[in-house]
C-alpha cells in the first residue's frame, strides 16, 4: 500500500480530523512505519496457536433454576404506607 498526502486526507476525512499541510508531510513517514512494523507480523509463525480473542476463557455460568416459595404480596406490603390495592404506590409521572 502505497502512503501519499492523498490517503492521509481520506484517513483523516474519515476520522473527522482537520490537518494542516504541515501535519499531512509528517504523518506520511509515520504511517509508512507504522505499516511496516505491522508487515513484520506476517512473518511469525502461528501455525498451531489457537484463536485467542479473548484473554482469559469466557464460561458462561448458569445456575440450576429451582422452585422456592415466594413472599406474599401482603408480606412486602406490609412495611409500607404508601400502598393501594396490593401495590406500591409511587409518586405521579406527570
Amino acid at each position: 500500500m502505497e502512503i501519499n498526502k492523498e490517503l492521509i486526507i481520506r484517513v483523516a476525512k474519515n476520522a473527522r480530523i482537520n490537518l494542516t499541510e504541515e501535519e499531512i508531510k509528517e504523518f506520511i513517514p509515520q504511517f509508512k512505519e507504522i505499516l511496516e512494523n505491522f508487515s513484520k507480523l506476517k512473518e511469525v509463525d502461528t501455525a498451531g496457536v489457537k484463536v485467542s480473542i479473548q484473554p482469559i476463557d469466557i464460561k458462561n455460568v448458569i445456575r440450576k433454576d429451582e422452585i422456592k416459595e415466594c413472599v406474599s404480596n401482603e408480606d412486602i406490603l406490609k412495611n409500607t404506607e404508601h400502598k393501594k390495592d396490593k401495590y406500591f404506590l409511587g409518586p405521579k409521572a406527570l
